[in-house]
């Protein structure tokens, strides 16, 4: 099937499954890329209809107008073009991550059009896990309206976060490069971890598990600030690890998650660790660069820049950790820091453990162990999540 042939869940919602909304009272999580295929957003499709009524919106990390940074607070109030209220689902605790009683209180069902980036940092699926726990709470109906996994549907990279490490960063067992679609892992974690939720997910028609977000067709909407292209998309499950220290990953410029540095990297030495590794479908350069805001903001940092020259191969996964690897044992005595502010609304957890799951990757590299003795360790997927995704795949 061509590209263009490609349907989204919110397609087919309103060709094939009208009825489900019918006399309803209408809530919408929503951002900027709740587009069609056609390129029409999500509150232009749904609000005005005379067979339901549109009454509530909300908004994920970075707001209903996806403008906000990481980990921003957005605040509530009112949706100027139409008067309708708008509850942000990002505020300044980690109380203020769920919907509450009376955000729910003048809808009967919600409709969910978000796009996710295919990681289990990646913030949406979790929001909308907690709405769909509140949705059962009180009794509301779920509809997800699905859409691709950008870096694609089969590759799975990385073991699942340990008990007691969870967060707004991976609030159930996952791996970190998950390799299913919003809808399924809506299914899926419904089941699993046994919410209950009165939940439909409508599938999209002519998506093939096997694509990157080109082949969709599709046009890219950036579905948070510093997510820019389908190629950071890729390079996300790696990079977005450098969180979880003191290395700008490229926020304040124009290649977030493609360039990471400090004012003390010397990118050939980074470059040679590296290379050793033989990470396959990578191209590397050295760069210069000054973040405008974050880490390092207005000081002038080293760094390196990542290119994919094959992403068949490549494993942003087992590079991120590389990365994070060369980097240590270049500089941990040179100025290389684990972050230790909170992260995500939680105080007691190195960011690097939330992120990667546990405190094998930290500890590890503290015990300097290779890199390859790590990856026996945290770099393959678990077996019984494979096993466990299986019945919840929709393509």
């Amino acid at each position: 099937m061509p590209p263009s042939a490609m349907l989204l869940g919110s397609d087919i919602l309103l060709r094939d499954q009208k009825n489900i909304l019918k006399g309803k009272r209408v809530g919408i999580l929503g951002h900027q890329a709740s587009l069609d295929s056609k390129g029409r957003h999500i509150l232009d499709l749904l609000i005005g209809a005379k067979e339901w009524k549109v009454t509530t919106l909300f908004g994920p990390e970075h707001g209903l107008t996806t403008q906000a940074q990481d980990m921003e607070p957005v605040s509530s109030g009112v949706h100027k073009p139409t008067g309708l209220p708008i509850y942000s689902l990002y505020g300044h605790s980690e109380k203020e991550l769920k919907p509450t009683e009376e955000m729910f209180s003048n809808i009967d069902t919600l409709v969910i059009d978000l796009q996710d980036i295919g990681a289990r940092y990646y913030t949406y699926i979790w929001t909308t896990t907690m709405c769909m726990e509140v949705a059962t709470q009180f009794k509301k109906e779920v509809i997800v309206l699905d859409r691709s996994n950008p870096i694609n549907g089969i590759t799975v990279e990385g073991e699942l976060n340990e008990k007691g490490y969870t967060s707004f960063v991976g609030l159930h067992p996952l791996p970190v490069r998950h390799a299913m679609t919003i809808g399924e892992m809506a299914k899926y974690v419904n089941d699993i971890d046994d919410i209950g939720c009165d939940l439909t997910v409508i599938p999209m028609e002519g998506w093939r598990r096997e694509w990157y977000w080109e082949e969709t067709g599709l046009k890219w909407i950036n579905p948070s600030p510093n997510m820019r292209s389908p190629m950071q998309a890729i390079l996300y499950p790696g990079l977005c690890l450098l969180e979880g220290t003191n290395i700008s990953e490229g926020r304040g410029t124009d290649f977030p998650f493609e360039i990471f540095g400090a004012p003390f990297v010397e990118p050939n030495d980074v470059m040679d660790e590296l290379r050793e590794q033989k990470i396959g479908g990578l191209e590397m350069e050295p760069v210069a660069f000054t973040p405008t805001m974050q880490k390092w903001a207005g000081k002038s940092c080293k760094g390196v820049r990542f290119k994919i020259t094959d992403r068949e191969i490549f494993r942003p996964y087992v590079a991120g950790l590389a990365v994070i690897a060369a980097l240590y044992n270049l500089y941990h005595d040179k100025g290389f820091k684990w972050r230790v502010e909170a992260y995500e609304f939680i105080e007691d957890i190195p960011a690097i453990d939330l992120l990667t799951g546990g405190t094998t990757v930290r500890q590890g590299l503290e015990k300097h162990l290779p890199l390859q003795e790590l990856l026996e360790w945290v770099g393959e997927p678990s077996s019984q999540f494979l096993r466990q995704r299986k019945p919840y795949l929709l393509y």
